[in-house]
């Protein structure tokens, strides 16, 4: 298997998270689910499929070409966390958390979830 270091691309995600909420699935239930979702057409999702195959996340397998997610997505969430915090932020966890908690749309229920967090990460 191939090693699963890239970066998924937004299109990459959106054929994940129809495979995440299905479970494996053929590549042609994942041309019918994409065409209804986002409005593609089958050779679109064909060459984003083919992509996940040859970096990793998408494993193909016979009958059928039967798709089966690799990469979970807490593996990607992850992924994507570091990526912003590493970007944005220098890689600082509390500069991030600083900006997110500037938003005045986080409820007082979301900042006492966020506290119990981090007082279980002590």
């Amino acid at each position: 298997m191939k090693e699963k270091k890239e970066k998924l691309n937004n299109s990459q995600v959106k054929v994940m998270q129809l495979l995440w909420e299905t479970g494996a699935t053929t590549a042609k239930n994942l041309c019918l689910m994409a065409a209804e979702r986002y409005d593609w057409n089958k050779n679109t999702t064909y060459t984003i499929i083919k992509s996940l195959v040859e970096m990793g996340a998408v494993e193909r397998s016979e009958p059928d070409f039967l798709c089966t997610p690799v990469l979970s997505l807490e593996e990607v969430r992850r992924t994507e966390t570091k990526g912003l915090v590493d970007k944005f932020f220098h890689g600082s966890a509390s500069a991030f958390f600083s900006a997110f908690l500037e938003d005045e749309s986080i409820s007082s229920e979301e900042l006492e979830a966020l506290k119990k967090i981090i007082n279980g990460k002590k």
